[in-house]
């Protein structure tokens, strides 16, 4: 399955909490448009899930459930490398020695740092969250990726893994690829049902403006019913609504219809009749990836088998890497 000749894609996600719509818009679904171009690796990436406080049985039960819906969403085993990054030596050994390069400055300006431990409500800021853009980095530059496709909340960690691989190259000899940032420019940014003025996240402390991928259909209908709107009665899109906005976004998404075509369509109608069609838009986009996660989703045999199959594949690239590296940075040589 490996092709040297094409270039490789690198992108994770932590299975913290249940993938939602704007995973699948916003992410999930360009992966899988890229699998025939790119040899890409899918990353499961649990050992960043540990920065904050989290119950363990929850973690592992989560990290399958995602596998099944990395699988449902369209990332084809048999075109792509999906795996575990627990499963995978190299991650956090890369890290230590990008974490020497790294100045804990640099690391204290971190945006989602700041933000994630002014919202710490226990008052105990770990040293993994301060440390997490450098295994993030680590997480990148183990399969010397070309192109690292994230939102623009992640840009600033790549930007970091860039600026940690020319220092090292810089410092011992050429070793790393700078890799691209790579946003796509056809994922559409869903925001909350309930605040459209942020993005949706399973965070948010108002569960009602997430819409889940394993939400049924009843929930999801009673969501998008109850999504805040703007002042007026006009569907159609602008700053000035940014709650219907958000729900043309989430229809263009779930039909692959312009918003400019929605907007003529619903000209004169009500709210209420747009957002059952918003309903009936998002339920049958997910009907699919729900009937695939209920068939594979309780096989843990097929789930594993996917697990070890792609951590073959990364397994054989990261030692391949790691042994690089340690032999630049003056490591003694296993015997």
């Amino acid at each position: 399955m490996s092709s040297p000749e094409k270039k490789v894609i690198l992108t994770c996600a932590q299975p913290t909490g249940q993938l939602h719509l704007g995973n699948y818009f916003g992410a999930l679904r360009n992966w899988a448009s890229m699998i025939d171009d790119y040899e890409c690796f899918f990353g499961i990436v649990d050992q960043h899930a540990i920065t904050l406080p989290y119950v363990p049985a929850e973690l592992r039960q989560a990290t399958y459930r995602n596998l099944a819906l990395y699988i449902a969403c369209g990332l084809d085993p048999s075109k792509c490398h999906l795996f575990c990054q627990s499963h995978i030596i190299g991650h956090t050994e890369l890290a230590w020695v990008l974490g020497c390069l790294c100045p804990i400055g640099q690391l204290e300006r971190m945006t989602q740092f700041k933000d994630k431990s002014q919202r710490e409500d226990s008052g105990f800021i770990g040293a993994g969250l301060l440390n997490y853009p450098v295994l993030m980095a680590a997480d990148i530059l183990l399969y010397n990726a070309d192109r690292v496709p994230v939102g623009e909340d992640q840009k600033q960690h790549v930007e970091l893994c860039r600026d940690l691989a020319i220092k090292f190259n810089n410092t011992y000899s050429e070793t790393f690829r700078v890799p691209e940032v790579y946003i796509p420019k056809t994922g559409a940014r869903i925001k909350s049902l309930q605040d459209p003025l942020k993005k949706m996240s399973k965070s948010d402390a108002n569960q009602s403006g997430c819409v889940y991928l394993l939400d049924s259909p009843k929930t999801i209908r009673k969501k998008i019913r109850s999504a805040v709107t703007d002042s007026g009665s006009e569907v159609r899109a602008g700053k000035d609504k940014p709650g219907i906005t958000n729900l043309l976004t989430i229809f263009s998404s779930a039909t692959g219809r312009s918003v400019e075509d929605l907007e003529k369509q619903f000209e004169g109608s009500q709210y209420g009749p747009f957002k059952d069609a918003v309903a009936d838009a998002v339920i049958n986009a997910l009907e699919p990836i729900q009937a695939k996660y209920e068939e594979i989703h309780n096989d843990k045999a097929y789930l594993d088998s996917v697990f070890k199959q792609g951590a073959e594949v990364a397994q054989k690239r990261a030692y391949k890497m790691i042994s690089k590296v340690y032999r630049k940075a003056g490591f003694a040589p296993r015997t």
